[in-house]
């Protein structure tokens, strides 16, 4: 098992995975997604959320490695096809992402609304890109 190498990976793979992560994310936390709620929960107005630039830049870069890293997992265990990528992505957002983000939310004393919207947001996320990284080998 290689672990994060740069080898035998389908780039186009991962960089449309990324897209996709920023494209749903876009969608997500709009106001035509659940960007108002999400930004009543934390008590601001969805033009109301800092620095975007900034934002989205760490968004970006988290979304390349993300990819990057989903797709090393896909090739070093060897899966092919979109319903084992889909199982993949759904064990890494139970494993990794659900308990962790509940807890978070739980300790800041934030809404569960915050914390179900993103939380969903990287379940579905991890779905299509785990089945996508997986087929497109």
């Amino acid at each position: 098992m290689t672990v994060l190498s740069f080898s035998d990976l389908h780039w186009l793979a991962v960089i449309v995975a990324a897209v996709i992560f920023m494209v749903i994310g876009s969608f997500w936390y709009s106001p035509m997604g659940f960007g108002k709620p999400w930004a009543k929960a934390l008590g601001k107005k969805t033009g109301d959320m800092g620095n975007a630039n900034a934002g989205y830049g760490i968004t970006t870069v988290g979304a390349l490695v993300q990819s990057f890293v989903l797709a090393n997992l896909v090739r070093d265990i060897g899966l092919s096809t979109a319903g084992e990528g889909l199982v993949l992505g759904f064990t890494i957002w139970l494993g990794f992402f659900l308990f962790v983000m509940a807890g978070d939310t739980i300790f800041s004393g934030r809404s569960m609304t915050i914390g179900k919207i993103n939380s969903s947001y990287y379940l579905v996320v991890l779905l299509i890109n785990g089945a996508l990284l997986a087929a497109w080998r």
